[in-house]
């Protein structure tokens, strides 16, 4: 099955956010590959992320469960899989708070179970394979007003989410050192830009601004993030994965450092700039809410390592890039209307179940 393509890249979680841009990346920019998409299809899932890729002949869509270790024995041997980007996660702070266990079963026994399959798969040989763990910030904690996360920086994860994450980073590391897997990690920022599932900060603000409901903001917004378009990060994705050395890691960042009162604030001019709203409409939708438990003050990424070697740098400002994303989602207010309403779960018994 697989001697047609040059390699076999299997994507988890490639229905999600930063998964759909990262399986239309590379399924139309290595036509050679095949590229087979493995998600769950949980609430942010959503394969209408990927409707224009959908019939290309080196894209494969499977229905899968990350923590299910012989479906993924199935899978590998199936499509002969060489190579691992491995983007599936529970990712939202506040769902971890709420639910602490199924991060740690995702996030953990499902990353356990990914690096169980591609160990017994590739055991023969190590040399052409390549495992890259997506991972987050969080695992490091958070910083004061000074200071960046390096590599480097010790690990200290203050929520059920981001602990669940460092648990994963560490097992893929462990399987590198115990087995010789050829594992490689990365550590992103918050991400933001089309197709985000509407309970993250900048579509879910986005989307009360255009239906006049309150903007909640956690404390006073003082709150410092580091923001990355997704566009950028998934070219940094591949440059990992391609040329990244094996048993490294790599923060990937936007050098875009925000108090979240002064993003929001951007975020309502802009709406209101582009909606022919007087300017300042926006703003007083801003509701100030209790802040959320243990939550960090500021994440901020050196990115000088994947600068230095492996020569990437960010695209686009976050003004461009917020610019871009807000148009997207004044263009496919449909989508939205779905995706929070459900609707989209439709598309896949349609297009899959139906047949």
């Amino acid at each position: 099955m697989s001697d047609q393509f040059k390699r076999n890249i299997l994507i988890t979680g490639g229905a999600g956010f930063i998964g759909s841009h990262l399986v239309r990346h590379m399924v139309t920019k290595y036509p050679d590959y095949r590229i087979i998409n493995f998600d769950k299809l949980t609430y942010a899932g959503n394969l209408e992320n990927l409707r224009d890729i959908e019939h290309l002949p080196n894209y494969q869509f499977v229905r899968g469960d990350i923590t299910d270790l012989n479906q993924l024995r199935e899978v590998f041997n199936t499509y002969a899989v060489d190579g691992v980007m491995h983007c599936a996660a529970e990712s939202h702070v506040d769902r971890s708070i709420s639910d602490p266990l199924i991060f740690v079963h995702t996030n953990v026994m499902g990353t356990a179970s990914m690096l169980q399959a591609a160990k017994e798969s590739w055991k023969e040989n190590m040399s052409d394979k390549r495992f890259l763990h997506i991972s987050t910030d969080e695992v490091y904690g958070s910083l004061g007003e000074e200071g960046l996360f390096e590599e480097t920086t010790a690990y200290d994860p203050r929520s059920p989410y981001s602990a669940s994450k460092a648990g994963s980073d560490h097992l893929v590391m462990a399987f590198g050192h115990t087995y010789n897997l050829p594992v490689v990690v990365s550590n992103c920022s918050n991400n933001y830009g089309p197709y985000q599932f509407p309970e993250k900060l900048i579509p879910l603000f986005i989307r009360n601004v255009l239906t006049g409901k309150p903007l909640p903001v956690y404390g006073k917004g003082e709150n410092v993030r580091d923001w990355l378009f997704v566009g950028d990060h998934v070219m940094a994705l591949d440059l990992v994965f391609h040329k990244g050395a094996s048993g490294e890691t790599y923060n990937i960042g936007g050098h875009n450092e925000w108090k979240n009162l002064d993003l929001v604030h951007l975020m309502c001019d802009l709406v209101d700039q582009k909606t022919g709203k007087a300017q300042g409409t926006s703003r007083n939708l801003i509701t100030y809410v209790k802040d959320r438990a243990g939550h960090d003050l500021r994440y901020a990424i050196d990115a000088g390592k994947i600068q230095r070697e492996l020569g990437w740098v960010p695209s686009l400002t976050f003004e461009e890039g917020l610019s871009k994303t807000i148009d997207w989602y004044l263009n496919n207010e449909e989508w939205l209307e779905h995706v929070t309403s459900g609707a989209y779960l439709q598309y896949y018994e349609d297009q899959y179940q139906n047949r």
